[in-house]
């Protein structure tokens, strides 16, 4: 199933962390990833996440050849610092590849402020880079446009397929009380000139999140595609060789954008049904049959039966892949319609996006506190199966045979003819007929979620708590049905969402710690915490009011479709963590 977008060209980007690459064939190339951040001392800084941009460089399609000079673009208002601004001229991370030398300049810094606003390609605690936002902006016509006018290419020309992108993310910071700008291919090749200086001092602005601000996750241009950590930091030879690249591709074409028929989570029991109707009355002498086809095996329910001109629901009980991926599901049958007879579902893996590390001089000042998500609930499905019984119905049937006879005494002396009579040979016969009777099922998920300030929170009272420390979250679910374990599952997912990210961007996929159908959810173990918690940390910069957490929870599964629900719950912050620290000098 797909459905048509208006665009002057088409744009794919396929994603594994941050990387960039779209179009022309349909094979995308972006992903990224990051981390917490340290910002530094103030000689060496990065001054905020707005210090950031990209450097943008038109390529051949086929061959790679550089069209025109490198440009680069960032929202942030430099002028008053771009004339100071230490940098390596409009290199591109081909032309490095390719030979380059690293020259450092001390004026002469040209960038262009794009007409909209880009969205962040840099992570940092407070403003996290969305690969789908990235997706978004770099594959509109206003981006095409933006490149067209400051290249002098014409946008046509440039998104007809002749072209690529390539895109490389830019950095402002403070490295010894000199302001820089870098690329990330950059940064690497003059930490490796600094002796590992660089990198020293900003372990985590430059050897992770820039370095990992965007990589390729298809090899294309003659540059690998990268398959390590998206969290961890990366060495010098990894950003000057594989890291810190994207790749956009145009083609002169409307755009058809898949869309699934469903969404299965990884690694999931899960219920796909369709409808089976029937003119015809299909009964116990004929059974109907409907089989999945699933990648490579095929799942059959037998013994359907349905009265005429009526349907119900057939199904499929399976188990997701352990991977992400689509997966296509065929669906036939020996008697009656199929309301589908093939299903393109997509399999998500929730578990690759959890928030990064808070920091303690972390900072968001235009923060505002977002609207609860609206996602709706469905707490109750009911369903059904058709069964039939024979009903008797003995009639008579008569079969009357003549019979013929011989003389009786009773005949006169002169009868000449032979006698006879008729005999009723018939036999009773069941002309009964198949009764249905509908079966019905039902199922409903109650659900409840808590969360609490974590134990080693040391001021914590009741449900007040100070930011900058952690909490704890459980959620309990029961599926309550009458129905055959074929028919059903527990609730199998819970994914938490949090204010600090707008509910968007990041999220935590909790830990099922019993299962069946009355499961129960925690965090997972936290890799940032020292004794390996199933803890949240809350940002330290976060305001005093409610700190609400949603969380939803789903893959209860039915024939009548999945059960979910949305639930909440607040600790209220007052104060920060720093209040709970006295500093004095030593005697």
């Amino acid at each position: 199933m797909r459905k048509v977008l208006s665009s002057l060209f088409l744009c794919l980007i396929l994603l594994c962390s941050t990387t960039m690459t779209a179009f022309a064939d349909g094979n995308g190339n972006v992903d990224g990833g990051g981390g917490n951040l340290n910002q530094g001392t103030e000689a060496y800084n990065w001054p905020g996440s707005s210090y950031q941009g990209v450097r943008v460089t038109v390529v051949d399609a086929t061959s790679g050849a550089i069209i025109c000079n490198p440009v680069d673009f960032t929202n942030k208002n430099i002028a008053s610092i771009a004339g100071r601004i230490i940098h390596f001229g409009k290199v591109s991370k081909i032309q490095y590849r390719n030979g380059a030398s690293l020259t450092p300049q001390s004026s002469g810094y040209v960038y262009y402020a794009p007409t909209n606003a880009m969205p962040p390609v840099v992570s940092s605690n407070s403003n996290p880079a969305s690969i789908a936002a990235i997706k978004r902006y770099f594959c509109s016509e206003g981006a095409a446009s933006m490149v067209a006018n400051r290249t002098g290419i014409d946008v046509t020309s440039l998104t007809d397929g002749t072209y690529k992108l390539v895109i490389e993310p830019v950095i402002y910071l403070i490295y010894n009380h000199l302001y820089y700008a870098m690329t990330t291919t950059e940064a690497g090749l003059y930490n490796r000139m600094l002796g590992g200086d660089l990198g020293a001092h900003f372990p985590t602005v430059v050897m992770k999140n820039l370095a990992l601000a965007l990589f390729l996750e298809n090899a294309d241009l003659g540059f690998q595609a990268w398959t390590g950590s998206k969290t961890t930091a990366r060495t010098t030879d990894e950003m000057i060789n594989i890291l810190g690249i994207g790749i956009i591709s145009y083609q002169g074409a409307p755009v058809t954008d898949v869309v699934y028929d469903a969404e299965y989570r990884i690694d999931t029991d899960v219920i796909t049904a369709v409808t089976l109707s029937t003119t015809n009355e299909i009964n116990s002498d004929s059974t109907a049959t409907v089989s999945f086809s699933i990648n490579g095996r095929t799942y059959r329910m037998t013994d359907i039966v349905i009265p005429a001109n009526r349907s119900q629901l057939v199904w499929v009980k399976w188990h997701t892949p352990s991977s992400p991926g689509e997966v296509n599901i065929s669906i036939s049958t020996n008697k009656g319609t199929l309301s589908n007879t093939s299903i393109h579902a997509n399999v998500v893996d929730m578990n690759g996006n959890p928030p990064p590390d808070p920091t303690a001089d972390d900072r968001n000042d235009s923060f505002r506190t977002p609207s609860i998500p609206n996602r709706q609930n469905v707490t109750s499905l009911s369903w059904g199966v058709w069964s039939c019984r024979w009903h008797a119905n003995w009639v008579w049937v008569p079969d009357w045979d003549w019979e013929s006879g011989s003389h009786s005494a009773s005949c006169p002396a002169n009868c000449s003819s032979s006698h006879g009579h008729w005999v009723d040979n018939g036999e009773y016969e069941d002309q009964g007929w198949y009764d249905y009777t509908w079966h019905s099922y039902s199922a409903s998920l109650s659900t409840s979620m808590d969360i609490s300030a974590d134990a080693k929170n040391p001021t914590a009272s009741g449900n007040v708590m100070k930011s900058g420390y952690g909490i704890n979250m459980t959620a309990s679910t029961r599926l309550n049905s009458g129905a055959p374990s074929s028919h059903i599952t527990g609730a199998q997912t819970c994914v938490a969402y949090f204010p600090e990210f707008q509910y968007d961007y990041y999220w935590r996929l909790l830990e099922r710690t019993s299962g069946g159908y009355s499961a129960d959810f925690q965090f997972q173990q936290n890799e940032y915490s020292t004794y390996n918690r199933r803890v949240h940390f809350t940002p330290v910069w976060y305001p005093n009011g409610n700190y609400t957490v949603y969380g939803i929870i789903m893959d209860a599964w039915t024939p009548g479709g999945m059960l979910q629900a949305g639930r909440t719950d607040s600790m209220a912050i007052r104060d920060n963590l720093f209040s709970d620290w006295h500093v004095r000098p030593v005697n």
